[in-house]
């Protein structure tokens, strides 16, 4: 019933005026702000790179130009643009000689072919393994309070450990994982950390395209690429210290020369009864050279303060970030130019906040928020919620965009995952009104709800959602935009070919952020706090402030 209420609260007869009078989002300012974001002059938008440092000034000078308040860092008791976010950077240097050895033969190892090594995470100036025994781990899963644990006690110190991507329930689609829908035990972070916690070596995780919810091409792109990640006191306790992946035809061909079948393993996997499984006469090396040292990244953050309760925050993200400069594709092309993901995410959030400038200033303060390191695994929104520039307890909710379609108007919207918040009732109920309606995260087995900006948010209790384009276009319905979909994700996701076209219909982009535009700007308006929703694991922590909000 609380729902019920907020979400009719907020859609009440003085709000639809405010709704129907609304700012129109301008496709072509969208489009015009991709096609330079995404250029090749900007190298890609790698952190610590030229490609960066065109970007902050990009963004700070539209935010200047729209009329927003510098709302970064406090220094000398202003306000600047950005937000310093130090990060360990980490680059593999020179060759990578990586390889198994099976029954005293070596078995070379490509890099970007048959594995994707990433550079070591631990300060080290060297990742040197010499025959490492090997162990398969299953899903490489510890979580007690589902009686699951495929690691069984072994003593794994030393050892490389081979684990399966996304979590036990994937395949059967049902069981102590919340069936098709990935939970963060299914995600390549976890697998990684879990490992370091275990005493892991090195762990490589089999790449499967459907479980993964992206090709092979996606993971050769990002993995040998430069790496960050927030410093740390003692990375070795969140990392081993060789981390990567491997294809699955490489295990299947090493799973049959140790005398295992992969398949039947596969399957003991999804069960509780796995027991970790040495491959008998295999060993793993590695040798590569890495550079390690700490860069100062920027977020970029500008707003519009409330009018009545300034200290109350409505927050508008998307991150700024791509994949820089990395490996050619075949045509050669080495600049990852990231136009879908994400520089429309940044064309929304500068659109939106001249949206908000070009009306009343709202009694709540509105932070349009740019962060850093997205690709590298949500280093700038983890920064930012870990030291906020405005209090988290008095965040009404975050709202974050990233990778909307380029395919024109659909009749519906998404969000990533099912985030079990009341953002998401208010959202349907504005699509409603417009003649939209709301379809489920159609691959809730990618885990999108834990590879967005939103989700550091989330973890420490702050309404948060990640808002989708749906696939049911007006034009084609939803077999054209499932197509779509399949084309970005299969060609362009994370790689070279992700650039600006003339050609897009971003009418339905503007559609969308009409949507979050009315949602934002009635709980600038209001008094309502949304709320995690009952069977929400961050329900508790948001709870735990209650005192804090008024």
């Amino acid at each position: 019933m609380k729902r019920l209420l907020l979400a009719t609260a907020l859609i009440a007869a003085p709000m639809l005026a405010q709704a129907a009078d609304a700012p129109k989002i301008d496709p072509a300012k969208l489009s015009a702000h991709i096609k330079v974001l995404s250029s090749d002059a900007f190298e890609g938008r790698g952190p610590a790179t030229a490609g960066e440092a065109k970007t902050v000034a990009y963004i700070v000078d539209q935010m200047k130009a729209i009329g927003l308040a510098p709302a970064g860092d406090l220094k000398n008791g202003q306000r600047a643009w950005t937000q310093d976010v130090p990060l360990g950077r980490f680059e593999i240097k020179g060759p990578v000689a990586a390889h198994f050895t099976v029954a005293g033969k070596a078995v070379p190892l490509a890099q970007g072919e048959q594995v994707a090594l990433r550079a070591a995470l631990t300060n080290v100036d060297a990742v040197s393994i010499a025959d490492a025994p090997v162990v398969f781990l299953g899903y490489g899963v510890k979580a007690p309070e589902r009686d699951w644990d495929d690691f069984k006690g072994m003593d794994l110190k030393g050892k490389i450990g081979i684990v399966l991507i996304n979590d036990p329930d994937f395949e059967a689609g049902s069981g102590d994982f919340g069936g098709k829908a990935m939970t963060y035990y299914g995600r390549w972070t976890y697998k990684y950390e879990e490992a370091a916690r275990q005493g892991l070596a090195g762990l490589l995780i089999v790449h499967e395209t459907a479980p993964a919810s992206y090709g092979w091409a996606t993971v050769k792109n990002s993995n040998p690429n430069v790496m960050f990640d927030i410093v740390r006191k003692t990375p070795s306790e969140s990392h081993p210290q060789m981390e990567g992946w491997m294809q699955r035809d490489v295990a299947v061909d090493l799973f049959k020369a140790a005398g295992l079948d992969f398949d039947a393993l596969k399957k003991q996997a999804q069960t509780r009864d796995f027991k970790p499984t040495p491959l008998a006469g295999v060993s793993f090396s590695a040798a590569y050279a890495v550079d390690h040292k700490v860069i100062v990244s920027k977020n970029i953050a500008g707003r519009v303060v409330g009018t009545k309760y300034p200290d109350e925050t409505v927050i508008y993200s998307g991150h700024w970030d791509h994949l820089g400069v990395g490996l050619p594709d075949a045509r050669g092309d080495k600049i990852y130019n990231g136009a879908v993901d994400n520089a429309d995410g940044i064309a929304a959030v500068l659109e939106l906040a001249r949206a908000f400038k070009s009306q009343p200033a709202p009694q709540r303060s509105v932070l349009f928020l740019a962060v850093t390191a997205e690709e590298k695994g949500l280093l700038g929104s983890e920064y930012y919620a870990s030291n906020p520039l405005f209090p988290l307890a008095t965040t009404v909710g975050a709202l974050n965009i990233d990778a909307l379609s380029a395919s024109g108007p659909a009749k519906d919207f998404t969000t990533s995952g099912d985030g079990k918040v009341d953002l998401q009732d208010l959202l349907i109920a504005k699509a409603k009104g417009h003649g939209r309606y709301f379809t489920p995260d159609p691959v809730p087995e990618a885990g999108h709800f834990y590879r967005s900006d939103h989700f550091p948010m989330a973890k420490r209790g702050v309404p948060a959602i990640s808002v989708g384009s749906g696939e049911d276009l007006v034009k084609g319905g939803k077999a054209a935009g499932e197509a779509a979909e399949k084309d970005y994700v299969t060609n362009r996701y994370h790689q070279p070919a992700d650039e600006w076209r003339a050609d897009w219909d971003l009418t339905g982009q503007a559609q969308d952020l009409g949507l979050l535009y009315e949602v934002g700007a009635d709980l600038a308006n209001s008094r309502a706090w949304p709320a995690w929703q009952a069977g929400s694991e961050f329900k508790a922590l948001r709870d735990q402030t209650a005192a804090q909000r008024k």
